[in-house]
């Protein structure tokens, strides 16, 4: 079973083939996934990368996490599992409860 890294803080013209060579220096890659914005097709500025076992991962991190990559200083760690949810829901939330605030009378 590989071990799956999040690396992050990428710069944008980085596609899966660089992250491919980038990692391949430090064991056997799996899988290099840039992750793209559906919307626009552009880098969202990081990725995965699936590493053949949990040596070569470390290995991976202990070389390219802070590494400096096109000006930018790379984040790498162990990917977390999908079930904590990350911060999706959080964003955009906030601006909802706006609307109507003057306009309640309306109701009446």
């Amino acid at each position: 079973m590989g071990k799956k890294l999040y690396v992050g803080n990428l710069a944008y013209t980085v596609t899966d083939g660089d992250l491919q060579q980038m990692f391949g220096a430090h064991g056997t890659v799996q899988s290099a996934q840039v992750i793209m914005d559906r919307d626009t097709g552009r880098s969202k500025g990081f990725g995965f990368v699936e590493m053949g076992n949990d040596q070569e991962a470390q290995a991976a991190i202990a070389a390219l996490n802070g590494k400096d990559s096109g000006g930018r200083s790379l984040t790498v760690n162990e990917a977390r599992p999908k079930t904590e949810g990350g911060g999706r829901g959080g964003s955009g939330g906030g601006g909802r409860g706006g609307y109507g605030g003057g306009g309640g009378r309306d109701r009446y």
